[in-house]
């Protein structure tokens, strides 16, 4: 063998161990999703390196995604997609053109991302949004709230309930002959947090007239208190959500301070006030029993709980939607709760699935044994995943049937 066909073995072998990450055998398009992750790794890598040698900060380098995946509202036959405001607040606006004159559903969709990434301008979630209103004839508003590190908590939270609030107002859902009725908050991982957190907040804020009808929280982060729960420890290195981006992305909503995260990274970051919120996220108690198999519940420790008191949101229910005490469930509407198995935040879901059931109230649980986090994604070319296909429209089903 010559040393070019030797250097372009070694070079072959050097590509395919980079782009190799192990795939659950029951994934369909384990290639396709092999690219995803090694296309993730390596932007991630990327803002590491950036980030040590001072260049831009972590956060920034992963805003290349978001920002290639940037669309322009473009109208078509369909739909009428236009960017605006709602009180202050960036919103991409969809308006069906079929019945024009017919009341309408609605949709508040609210984008994932960490806090920190993502946009309702994104291919995919624009894509998703023109779906959602061509098959429900549904005005669909997407929020897009501002994002850390620029921003922290509760800046995007006050974002998504400042829109939401607006929206529901007598006169603005008259101005889009919205049936006031027909009202659904929805959004996936971080946004699914928000979604969440806003629905909420809503329940007991006295100048709203009109409620929603149901929400539907997607893959979503709920909780900030046990980040070693068995989705964390089972999936800490799964495709596209892996333990360590995930914990980055939860201390950045907080702080720009990497002790924090530090801190997180062995479960040592919540101050001794938050025992008594542990009842709430005890997995041990919340969870169904396939999902607790290998794995031993251990509290929580506070070694570093200084660091967890200087950012008092981490016990904010508005950052930490699972935190509330049951009586304040109990009026929240019929909500949809989708779970990927391969996902580190498949056990916020679960839990909060149980704690809304005991609380009484009505949820549809979705959960996908084939799947990673942010499925919901993948569904246009050219990474497209079967099993986003068959959730995206799973979901649409669910909205058209209940809201």
């Amino acid at each position: 063998m010559g040393k070019k066909s030797l250097c372009l073995l070694i070079a072959s072998l050097l590509v395919a161990y980079y782009l190799y990450s192990p795939i659950p055998e029951n994934i369909e398009d384990p290639w396709t999703l092999m690219f995803l992750s090694a296309v993730f790794r390596t932007v991630g890598h990327v803002a590491d390196i950036a980030e040590k040698l001072g260049l831009a900060h972590h956060m920034d380098v992963l805003m290349v995604i978001t920002n290639v995946e940037s669309t322009a509202p473009v109208s078509d036959e369909k739909t009428t997609v236009t960017d605006t405001a709602f009180n202050g607040v960036s919103v991409r606006l969809y308006i069906p053109k079929g019945r024009p004159e017919s009341l309408k559903r609605a949709v508040i969709f609210v984008h994932g991302g960490g806090w920190c990434v993502g946009g309702s301008a994104m291919k995919s979630y624009d894509n998703l949004s023109r779906l959602t209103s061509e098959k429900l004839n549904a005005v669909v508003v997407s929020v897009e709230y501002r994002l850390a590190p620029k921003y922290h908590f509760p800046v995007q939270f006050e974002d998504v309930y400042t829109a939401t609030k607006y929206f529901l107002q007598s006169n603005v859902l008259d101005q889009y002959k919205v049936d006031p009725s027909r009202v659904c908050i929805a959004g996936d991982s971080a946004g699914g947090n928000l979604a969440a957190a806003v629905t909420q907040q809503l329940l007991h804020d006295p100048d709203i007239d009109v409620q929603l009808k149901i929400q539907a929280l997607l893959y979503p982060a709920l909780q900030t208190l046990d980040l070693d729960l068995p989705s964390y420890r089972d999936n800490k290195d799964m495709p596209i959500l892996p333990k360590s981006l995930m914990l980055r992305f939860l201390s950045e909503y907080f702080t720009t301070d990497l002790s924090l995260m530090e801190a997180m990274e062995t479960n040592q970051h919540i101050p001794p006030e938050a025992s008594n919120l542990l009842k709430f996220v005890n997995w041990s108690n919340w969870l169904p029993e396939r999902f607790k198999k290998g794995h031993i519940y251990t509290i929580p420790k506070h070694e570093n709980s200084k660091i967890g008191q200087k950012y008092p949101g981490l016990l904010d229910p508005r950052a930490a939607p699972l935190l509330v005490d049951d009586v304040k469930l109990h009026r929240l509407p019929l909500t949809y709760v989708l779970t990927c198995q391969y996902d580190v935040l498949r056990d916020d879901g679960i839990m909060y699935v149980s704690r809304l059931r005991e609380a009484g109230v009505p949820v549809i649980h979705e959960h996908v044994e084939d799947a990673v986090h942010g499925i919901l994604l993948f569904t246009t070319s050219p990474f497209i995943l079967t099993a986003g296909e068959r959730v995206v429209n799973n979901y649409i089903e669910w909205l058209n049937n209940n809201l």
